[in-house]
């Protein structure tokens, strides 16, 4: 019954010329009936759009005008192929042809449906470009590739993979690669191959793999899967890496781990992933953390929040650049509570440099309190001076200089009593008074020294620059004092220290330098305030300066460093002499500082 309906139904439509016109009409596809001696009798809109010709155009006019004229025009019938169109703009297209034969009303025609396969053949192409340029880029990378289907069986190994096992394409694919696999590692890495890929999960794993030279070597596989436009599962594509160098690595530094367990400082070991290799005893008690929640980690995961970003990571940089780095800072412990603690990093040399840091934490918390506490006595005791430097200052100007100021007045008056003096007489008195002038000068200028007031009510620019001038003119020196951008007023702690460290720098100098030239520059620069004293003199010996009796160099390291600043003297014998100090003008609770 199906079959006569069938049958009836076709012959309605041959029957039914509008019916067919209809549905060629409407069509997607280009169709064009060509009568036996191959001229078109129907050409519907699809192929007037196709070829670019309206349907009046195109009746009674041959095939072979939509056809190249390079090519031959072939009638046979039921034929299906790929072949090439011309439109009348002159211009070439692929096209799919299906030729089949019809007869309707006792006339026998063909039935010619075009495809224009233009953009599925451009899509081919890319994808074929695609495909050659992905083997291109696999073949060229440094890792080992490998894709495999659903069915689990591998397809592709990319040039490398090939040139490490020394095998040909052939017997890599399906489950051949996994005849290079060690005896020892091959039921664990089937097993995780198995079960990612029945559950369509990315894996890591590690196994030993026979190179071409029959060794051994340690392999670090990942595999992701691979979707389809759709969104279905396609396969695997892996990523495989000889990693033998680091587990060699990994051996040495199980070494190392015996080596520092016993020893009393914490001690970590680092990659350059900053990822924690060994982590001692000592560093796994002061955290109250296990062997697994340090070792294995990135220093981020074990640090506290925001140290490794704000301190750590830019230190354990400088230290992969080959630099042994040591700093001091303040750390909250879970039980212990903030410490102090000096950490030094040590660069270990790998096969292919510096691959590792060998971190040294020392708890200096105690050793802090006590440089505190004498930090203390040396604010007091510098303290202590400078008040007994105003009780004298003010005593020499109040009692002694009021004083010799009596005595020259007393003796001017004895001169004018007593008229009869001889010449000589009155010319020892003239020199009397010249040199009780001379005393009360020094007397002055002595008081300055010990409490100026230039320096409170100039400010620290313009009172260091009075200062230097009026020394000048004292004892004949040659001072070029230079400023720049030097702030209005900072803490008087800070300015008292320059002041202090410039006196004694220029005294030294006069004393000792042997010359006459003295520079002196002041500014700000980075947030810090400096000053450069620099005489052209003949130097001295360092270390015999600071084993001498003298306290000059003491007293100025001492009153910078409680001003938490920076002092370094540069000096040699013949060669002048350089100091140069800094201070930040803020120091607000800093927890990093340099420790040398």
């Amino acid at each position: 019954m199906d079959i006569a309906k069938r049958k009836h139904r076709k012959q309605k439509l041959r029957d039914s010329p509008e019916v067919l016109a209809g549905i060629i009409g409407s069509t997607m596809d280009a169709i064009i009936a060509l009568d036996e001696s191959h001229r078109i009798v129907r050409f519907n809109t699809a192929a007037e759009k196709m070829f670019g010709c309206p349907t009046h155009e195109a009746i009674g006019s041959s095939i072979k005008r939509f056809i190249p004229q390079r090519l031959p025009v072939k009638s046979s019938a039921h034929v299906r192929r790929q072949m090439w169109g011309l439109r009348t703009t002159g211009e070439e297209f692929p096209m799919e042809a299906s030729v089949s034969p019809i007869e309707a009303r006792g006339k026998k025609f063909l039935a010619v449906a075009i495809r224009d396969v233009t953009e599925r053949q451009r899509g081919e192409e890319a994808v074929r470009e695609s495909e050659q340029r992905f083997r291109l880029v696999a073949d060229t990378a440094p890792v080992l590739l490998w894709m495999s289907d659903t069915d689990k069986l591998c397809t592709y190994f990319n040039k490398p993979w090939l040139e490490f096992t020394g095998r040909s394409l052939e017997s890599e694919l399906g489950n051949g690669w996994a005849e290079g696999v060690h005896r020892e590692d091959w039921q664990r890495c089937m097993n995780t191959y198995t079960q990612a890929f029945d559950r369509r999960e990315q894996f890591q794993m590690e196994y030993r793999l026979r190179r071409y030279d029959g060794e051994y070597r340690w392999i670090f596989d990942i595999g992701v899967p691979r979707l389809n436009q759709d969104g279905s599962f396609a396969g695997y594509i892996g990523i495989a890496l000889d990693v033998t160098e680091r587990k060699l690595a990994e051996e040495k530094l199980r070494e190392y781990e015996k080596a520092v367990e016993g020893l009393e400082e914490m001690i970590v070991v680092v990659d350059r992933e900053y990822r924690y290799l060994i982590a001692n005893r000592r560093f796994l008690n002061a955290r109250k953390m296990t062997r697994e929640q340090v070792e294995g980690r990135f220093a981020n995961e074990v640090l506290n929040r925001g140290v490794f970003e704000a301190v750590v990571k830019e230190k354990l940089d400088e230290c992969f650049q080959g630099k042994i780095v040591r700093f001091e800072m303040k750390y909250s412990y879970p039980e212990l509570g903030e410490r102090d603690v000096l950490i030094s990093y040590f660069p270990i040399e790998g096969d292919n440099g510096i691959d590792r840091v060998a971190c040294i934490f020392q708890d200096i918390t105690d050793r802090k309190r006590v440089e505190e506490a004498l930090s203390g006595i040396s604010r007091k005791l510098i303290e202590a001076q400078e008040q007994e430097r105003v009780r004298i200052a003010r005593e020499l100007h109040d009692d002694i200089g009021q004083r010799l100021s009596l005595l020259s007045v007393a003796l001017d008056q004895v001169q004018r009593d007593l008229p009869e003096l001889s010449p000589e007489a009155r010319g020892r008195m003239d020199d009397l008074q010249q040199q009780i002038g001379e005393i009360s000068t020094d007397v002055q200028s002595l008081s300055h020294e010990l409490h100026s007031s230039k320096l409170e009510y100039l400010g620290l620019e313009r009172g260091m620059r009075s200062w230097c001038q009026a020394f000048s003119h004292r004892q004949g020196m040659e001072i070029d004092f230079r400023s720049h951008n030097v702030p209005g007023s900072p803490p008087p702690e800070i300015s008292l220290c320059f002041f202090r460290v410039l006196q004694e720098a220029v005294h030294n100098a006069a004393k000792h330098s042997g010359t006459r030239q003295v520079q002196v520059q002041l500014g700000q620069a980075s947030g810090e305030i400096y000053l450069i004293v620099t005489d052209f003199g003949k130097g001295f010996d360092m270390e015999a300066a600071m084993q001498g009796q003298g306290l000059g160099l003491t007293s100025m390291r001492e009153r910078v460093r409680l001003v938490n600043g920076a002092i370094m003297i540069q000096t040699k014998p013949r060669g002048g002499t350089t100091i140069h100090v800094r201070v930040p003008l803020r120091s607000d609770g800093v927890s990093e500082r340099a420790a040398g």
